[in-house]
Parts: structure tokens; C-alpha cells; sequence
């Protein structure tokens, strides 16, 4: 009888975590036909696979395009809140926060919602609400919006299918349209920003972390009095943070 080290060779698993690889190394969502050549896996085993990760969300489909869905998203960031990011992260955190005088963290998405694995309060600033572990609504942090405009419009449509997908909070009231726009401000400049949305008299502006392969995994942010301005030497200080903890966590 064969030992318990023996090597159990399932073919679904192997094709199916060869699936999640490859679209994992694609910068564009990509048809069906081109993973199914590009892995040497029969198309019909392949639209099969497909269809079951995107039933648990591992996998979105637009267009008869193929992409990475959140549950992929929320396996890597789970990972990253375990060990590597606070570990890079913290003393860099740290420093931004010493150069600038702002309260500064890191936020990872997971769902919907954005979790903070680092806080970094600045002497004399006020609290925030953004404490280690806390969850908000994605789409009302700067954080959670900098690294919604690195997503597909695949990965957004699974996110948010309809307006009622969006948690609301205070007097802020977020629709698809609104969220459009928001995202296409982001882009267009390069860091989000959110102003009173998550605690009145503050606002915040963030850049989004991205890995080897163009993907959010997690996003960098000050939250100041709303009165100060967002220069743009305020926005190449983040930057280059961000910049760093990026190149960090690739090597």
C-alpha cells in the first residue's frame, strides 16, 4: 500500500489552480479560448472550471472575458495581513507619518469592505475610527476607492451588481453612476481622496499598492484636518511610500 507522502495527482486541482495562476499574470481579462490553449486544457474542461470558480467568486466574467474575482483578492490579502505587509509596512508607515505630521495607515480589501492592518497616529492629531481591524464600506474610504480604480470592470460589476450592493453611511448615498465617476477622478489624477465621508471635519487621500502583476493589494493613506490641502508634494510623499512598500513586498 502506498505511503501517506505519496503524491495524489487530481487533474480538476491541477487545472483548476492553473487557471487562477494564469489570470493571476494577466494584466487584461482574457477569453476562455486563450487560457484553455495557453494551459493545454480542453475547452470544455476549461468553461467548466470557469463556471465553478465564478459560482464561489474566485473568477468574473464580462464580456466573454475571464479575470481574477474578490475571492482571489481576499485569499492574497490574507495572506498579507498574516505576516509580510506589517512587516514591511509598519516602519515605513512610521516614517511617513514623522515626515508629514499626519495620521497614516494601510487597509487591505477584503469583500466589499476595507480592513486596517496598520495605524499610525500622529502626536497631537485627533483619533480615528480607522483602528486595526476596523471594516468600512470600500467605496467611501480613500483607501478602499484607490484600489477600486485598479479593478476591472469585470471586478467592480462583481462587487457592486446593482445599486443596493452599497453600504451607506451618514448622509453619504453611493450609486454605481456615482461610483463611476469617483473612480474615473481617481484614475485621471493618480490617488483618491474622501472628505467627510467617514468622520466629519476629516478627510483622507490614498494610493493604492500594486504588485508584479498591476493588482491592489492594499492601499496607503493620510487622514488630516479637511482644511489642509492636498498639495502635491503632499501626494509625491505617499507616493513614494507606497512605491517602496511595493517594491519590498516583491522581492
Amino acid at each position: 500500500m502506498s505511503g501517506m507522502s505519496d503524491t495524489v495527482q487530481v487533474p480538476a486541482a491541477d487545472q483548476t489552480l492553473a487557471i487562477l495562476g494564469y489570470l493571476a499574470r494577466q494584466r487584461a481579462s482574457v477569453p476562455a479560448a486563450t487560457i484553455a490553449t495557453a494551459l493545454g486544457i480542453p475547452r470544455s474542461s476549461t468553461y467548466h472550471l470557469l463556471a465553478t470558480l465564478a459560482e464561489h467568486g474566485f473568477v468574473v466574467n464580462g464580456d466573454r472575458r475571464w479575470a481574477l474575482g474578490v475571492a482571489s483578492h481576499d485569499l492574497g490579502t490574507g495572506y498579507l495581513r498574516q505576516q509580510p505587509l506589517t512587516l514591511v509596512g509598519r516602519p515605513l508607515v512610521s516614517k511617513l507619518v514623522d515626515t508629514v505630521g499626519e495620521s497614516a495607515h494601510l487597509a487591505v480589501m477584503h469583500g466589499r469592505d476595507v480592513v486596517y492592518v496598520i495605524e499610525e497616529r500622529a502626536a497631537g492629531r485627533p483619533s480615528l475610527v480607522t483602528d486595526v481591524g476596523v471594516r468600512l464600506p470600500a467605496h467611501l474610504t480613500a483607501s478602499g476607492r484607490s484600489m477600486l480604480a485598479e479593478m476591472s470592470r469585470e471586478q467592480l460589476l462583481a462587487l457592486y451588481p446593482d445599486d443596493a450592493s452599497f453600504a451607506q453611511r451618514g448622509d453619504t448615498v453611493m450609486t454605481r453612476r456615482h461610483l463611476r465617476d469617483v473612480l474615473r477622478e481617481t484614475r485621471g489624477r493618480g490617488f483618491a481622496t474622501e472628505n467627510g465621508d467617514i468622520t466629519p471635519g476629516l478627510g483622507s487621500v490614498a494610493v493604492a499598492i500594486i504588485d508584479r502583476v498591476g493588482w491592489p493589494i492594499a492601499a496607503l493613506a493620510l487622514t488630516f484636518d479637511d482644511t489642509r490641502a492636498v498639495t502635491d508634494e503632499l501626494v509625491a510623499t505617499i507616493r513614494a511610500t507606497a512605491a517602496d512598500i511595493s517594491k519590498r513586498l516583491r522581492v
